[in-house]
């Protein structure tokens, strides 16, 4: 008698499928979310971005306040995202595609293309974040070349995310570490002012633009998460991961600029050469430059799976690349001076959306039936809480573009509305649209019973 041996099992992918219908690993644990949030919270950007924390009224803040600030706005801001983390694991859904069941499958493509926008932009923001860099460590300026290098890198790395992410694990993470904490070192060695002399005004001001930094990760989070191995690594290693590394770099900006960066100085090419200016500097320096490309990979990587919501049988590899050039050519050829506060006003219309996907996958059990595919209905109703946060985040703080800061003065005008120092545009965004949130999910609930 002939036993036929039974074929092997087919290994697993190593890599997302092509398309959305592809089978999606599930080979990501614990370690690799704290390494990939970890290196997310690590950013050139942060210290450049502590000069607002640190006098975000134009008067300096106490550096106990502006720490303080920090932290708040970090925890808080990374929980949304710790959840929408959690979520992706669970259904094993990208964010965007996690969506159709918060606004159903058409109208999920209204914060898809609002995500669209934000990865892409901030995608060539970095590129251009990461030549500056290279401009100031490296003797040869020729922005250009830096410019195509890094687009070239971040397209490869958007290829294959899922090793860069255990890339990340095995060696980047300790480099960057010991990088961090030779900067730490040295800019706390210099004379601080006294960690008390100063006020506390301003402190919600830059405690939301804080919060704002952490929460704009939200609808990229299950991007990520979907091939995490559980729920609880996913859920912790964001939040351990972010929070952390975010605190430590905003605090190294601190230090700087209570250090030797003036504030009339406050420009990425003027920080970074005094990050060079260090005895041995430019070699954490390096270092902390390689590692900004996986804030340009992840942002194009999840531009690719954005679109992917709006067209699900198109391949990611193919989008990898076409995104990749794109955002390679906006380095090129855009001038980002303007461009920075459009990415963090579309960065508001985040916050009061997490909020209303919060309350209704976790509070109001919309996670056991959630409804991730193309035929999901539409739930006009959701729009309601997520208009009605932006509206509010926007009375308290319409931000730098000046037609639009206008707009939103005279509003509040009409309304006699006029914001006070402690109210922060965050939390009552957040909270107003939870509330909301709660009111049309006890109406939906109404309906449902009623004969």
């Amino acid at each position: 008698m002939t036993i036929l041996a039974k074929p092997p099992a087919a290994a697993p992918p190593s890599e997302p499928g092509r398309t959305l219908a592809d089978p999606q690993p599930r080979t990501l644990g614990l370690l690799d979310m704290i390494a990939l949030w970890g290196n997310l919270g690590v950013s050139l950007l942060g210290p450049t971005a502590a000069l607002f924390v640190l006098a975000p009224t134009g008067v300096t803040m106490s550096l106990l306040a502006a720490f303080t600030a920090v932290v708040v706005g970090s925890v808080i801001g990374t929980i949304p995202v710790a959840l929408s983390a959690m979520a992706g694991t669970e259904t094993g859904s990208p964010a965007m595609v996690l969506l159709r069941g918060l606004f159903g499958a058409r109208l999920s493509y209204l914060p898809t293309m609002l995500n669209l926008l934000q990865c892409l932009g901030w995608g060539i923001f970095e590129i251009v974040v990461i030549s500056t860099a290279a401009e100031q460590l490296l003797p040869w300026k020729v922005r250009w070349l830096y410019i195509l290098l890094a687009g070239v890198l971040t397209t490869l790395m958007a290829l294959r995310p899922l090793g860069v992410v255990r890339t990340l694990r095995k060696y980047a993470l300790a480099a960057v570490i010991a990088a961090s904490v030779f900067f730490l070192v040295e800019f706390a060695g210099n004379t601080l002012p006294g960690f008390t002399h100063g006020g506390w005004s301003g402190f919600w001001l830059a405690t939301d633009a804080v919060m704002a930094v952490s929460i704009s990760w939200v609808p990229l989070a299950a991007d990520y998460t979907r091939h995490a191995r559980s729920r609880n690594a996913a859920f912790s290693g964001t939040l351990i991961g972010y929070s952390l590394t975010q605190i430590a770099y905003y605090a190294l900006g601190l230090l700087a600029f209570s250090t030797i960066v003036h504030g009339d100085d406050a420009n990425h090419s003027q920080l970074f050469a005094a990050f060079i200016a260090l005895p041995l500097g430019w070699l954490p320096f390096g270092i902390l430059v390689l590692r900004e490309l996986d804030e340009s990979f992840t942002n194009v990587y999840s531009t690719v799976v954005s679109v992917q919501n709006l067209r699900p049988l198109a391949d990611r590899r193919v989008l990898a690349v076409v995104i990749g050039t794109l955002a390679t050519i906006g380095a090129l050829v855009l001038n980002f001076a303007d461009y920075q506060n459009f990415l963090y006003l579309i960065g508001s219309v985040f916050i009061p959306m997490s909020a209303v996907f919060v309350v209704d996958y976790f509070v109001l059990g919309g996670r056991h039936g959630w409804d991730s595919s193309i035929t999901a209905p539409a739930r006009w109703l959701m729009l309601v809480p997520w208009m009605l946060g932006f509206c509010a985040y926007q009375l308290i703080n319409p931000g730098s573009i000046s037609w639009w800061q206008r707009f939103w003065v005279h509003v509040d005008s009409w309304l006699h509305f006029t914001p006070a120092s402690w109210m922060s545009a965050s939390l009552i965004s957040f909270a107003l649209a939870a509330l909301a949130t709660v009111a049309a999910g006890m109406s939906r609930r109404r309906r449902v019973a009623a004969p």
